[in-house]
């Protein structure tokens, strides 16, 4: 349905795949949106709305490849993206191209990210030592246990949201109605989107 968009020519590039799974989840969104309606649910319904700007791609068992080692992926679709490094706390040297079902890339203010949906069976076992330990969280301190010990609350908060507040007054000093956005506003807007990522 999107290759035959004549306003989205582009999309015959992509995988077949990758387009598949885009309509899978505006059909998931549609179906919930109705399900929600059918149960009655208070409030919103999660109405689905159309995204002007994709932020992300996702591959099923095709158009990607990855190398022997796993630190590089290579995109085979139309848009000769490449290959592209891996940088990742998870060494994927031990999972085989098979059990990765899909590869989901992620574009986000500080650059790209790839997301690997991995089959793997995982088993941990624990021995209990029979000791209990409880925590409150508070507000002055970040948090007490049971045994007297106490944790000083950082206010990483605090501090993020001062940031977040002087960003945001500067993207709109340098905001221009009406006109082309400058280089300097562009610049703003993603320091400004930088900022809300360390927030997560």
């Amino acid at each position: 349905m999107l290759a035959k968009n004549k306003e989205t020519p582009w999309t015959k590039k992509l995988n077949s795949q990758a387009r598949q799974a885009h309509a899978d989840r505006a059909w998931s969104a549609i179906q919930r949106f109705y399900a929600n309606c059918r149960l009655g649910k208070p409030g919103k319904k999660g109405y689905p709305k159309y995204k002007k700007f994709s932020r992300s791609v996702e591959y099923k068992n095709s158009g990607w490849k990855l190398s022997a080692d796993r630190r590089q992926i290579t995109f085979t679709d139309g848009f000769e993206v490449g290959t592209m490094d891996l940088w990742s706390s998870r060494d994927l040297v031990w999972y085989s191209e098979q059990q990765i079902s899909r590869v989901r890339v992620i574009r986000r203010a500080d650059g790209y990210y790839a997301q690997f949906l991995v089959d793997w069976d995982r088993r941990e076992e624990h021995e209990f030592q029979g000791k209990m330990t409880g925590i409150d969280l508070g507000l002055k301190e970040f948090y007490t246990d049971s045994h007297g010990n106490t944790v000083e609350n950082p206010r990483y908060l605090r501090k993020s949201e001062r940031r977040l507040k002087m960003l945001q007054r500067r993207v709109s000093k340098k905001h221009t109605l009406g006109k082309k956005q400058s280089n300097r506003y562009h610049k703003a807007r993603q320091a400004l989107a930088k900022q809300h990522l360390m927030r997560q």
